[in-house]
C-alpha cells in the first residue's frame, strides 16, 4: 500500500487535527527529553538511570512515529 504526502489545503477540521497532532508531537518530545536529561526531576519515582533513558527513548521514538504519520495519507483519502 503506497502512501503519498499531502500538501493541499485542508478543511477546518483537518487543520485542527493537524495542529492537535503537532501539539502531541511536541509534548512527547518534551517529555522524552525531560526523562533523559532531567535526572533531578524524577527522583521521587525512584527510577534507575537506565530505566529513565529507556522510557525517554521510547517516548522520542513514539513522537517520531507520530510526526511521520501526521503527514501521510491513505491513497483513498485523496
Amino acid at each position: 500500500m503506497s502512501y503519498k504526502f499531502r500538501f493541499k489545503q485542508k478543511s477546518l477540521s483537518g487543520r485542527f487535527l493537524f495542529i492537535l497532532g503537532l501539539i502531541t508531537f511536541m509534548a512527547c518530545v518534551a517529555l522524552g527529553l525531560m526523562f533523559i536529561l532531567g535526572g533531578a526531576l524524577f527522583t521521587q519515582f525512584n527510577l534507575t538511570t537506565n530505566l529513565r533513558i529507556t522510557i525517554g527513548s521510547l517516548l522520542l521514538i513514539y513522537a517520531m512515529l507520530r510526526f511521520i504519520r501526521l503527514f501521510k495519507t491513505e491513497p483513498d483519502e485523496e
